[in-house]
């Protein structure tokens, strides 16, 4: 099937689609990770360490999801 007629169907929505995609191989795009180094003072690691360890998960996690809470937080305000 050509990408202008899987389209065509998924607008349309008057077909199920999901049928002609290889869900083992499908993988949406921009989850891969990119490191990034973020320097931080040391009141600001304490704390993180500190909620880290209340929520028993590491401080890279607290990190993720603290700015994913804020970014998803900011674009429902723009969609508003």
């Amino acid at each position: 099937m050509k990408a202008k007629d899987f389209d065509r169907k998924f607008d349309e929505n008057k077909e199920e689609i999901i049928e002609y995609l290889d869900l083992d191989t499908a993988r949406r795009p921009g989850l891969e990770p990119k490191r990034v180094n973020v320097d931080f003072p040391e009141w600001m690691v304490a704390k993180l360490d500190k909620e880290a360890k209340r929520l028993n998960i590491s401080r890279q996690a607290v990190i993720k999801a603290w700015i994913g809470q804020r970014l998803d937080a900011q674009n429902s305000k723009v969609l508003s």
